[in-house]
């Protein structure tokens, strides 16, 4: 590892423990086979607030500015297709690019049908080059199961986003990056923000992920302590925390 932190701290000093990309495989199998929520119900949480989220970093002049949402195969691909849908739906321009629509599994694909009954607009990954330079762009192309370098499209979609100097929110964390080591096999995503799900992944680091947010997805205390895992919910009455270095 190129040095990772145990913990991380939110701006009310409570401290998140970080956790590893097979202890969040972990979590996520106890959540859908034990306690709850359900896939469908956490990519919905993890979908809406990226796109509250991205309301947010975009201020006064979100109504007028254009979104790319570029969205994998995996769970993470699905939160960015569903935070697609939510910000079509407040009416702005939004255009959605799937890595492999025809792989698309059972959840993430109900969430491209409805993504499908919005205004949102669709392109391919080859064609990214013809779009003018968004004002943001939502990184959902890769998650916490990156094995290699990234290749074939995923590595399209994550060249095209640097290239466009366009700013950066990456679900969970930077597309290309490890979630445990913090190290990039290959090309990654420069992020300017990074939303991270449930707990902060321990290779999320600052230089990687630009500003570090953590967000709910409805996983209860009970899920963490069956591993456990020492937790108190850092979110008060908000879905979402920064989190700061220790």
């Amino acid at each position: 590892m190129i040095g990772v932190y145990k913990y991380f701290v939110t701006d009310t000093g409570i401290k998140v423990p970080t956790i590893t990309a097979e202890q969040m495989r972990e979590v996520d199998r106890v959540a859908t086979e034990e306690t709850g929520p359900v896939l469908y119900q956490m990519m919905e949480n993890a979908g809406r607030n990226l796109a509250s989220m991205a309301i947010e970093v975009l201020g006064q002049q979100w109504q007028q500015a254009a979104i790319v949402v570029l969205a994998g195969t995996g769970g993470n691909g699905g939160g960015g297709i569903c935070a697609a849908r939510h910000l079509a739906n407040h009416n702005l321009n939004v255009t959605l690019s799937l890595t492999a629509p025809h792989r698309l599994q059972q959840v993430n694909a109900l969430q491209y049908q409805i993504f499908q009954c919005t205004s949102g607009q669709q392109v391919g990954i080859d064609d990214l080059d013809t779009l003018p330079r968004p004002d943001l762009i939502l990184d959902a192309v890769l998650g916490y199961s990156l094995q290699s370098a990234p290749q074939g499209t995923a590595l399209k979609s994550i060249q095209w986003a640097n290239s466009t100097m366009a700013p950066i929110l990456s679900l969970d964390l930077p597309s290309g990056v490890n979630a445990t080591t913090g190290e990039a096999p290959g090309e990654f995503i420069h992020a300017q923000w990074t939303m991270t799900l449930a707990l902060p992944k321990t290779g999320l680091l600052p230089e990687k992920t630009g500003h570090l947010v953590l967000a709910d997805i409805g996983i209860p205390e009970g899920t963490y302590r069956r591993l456990g895992l020492s937790y108190t919910s850092p979110f008060d009455g908000r879905f979402r925390v920064p989190l700061m270095e220790p």
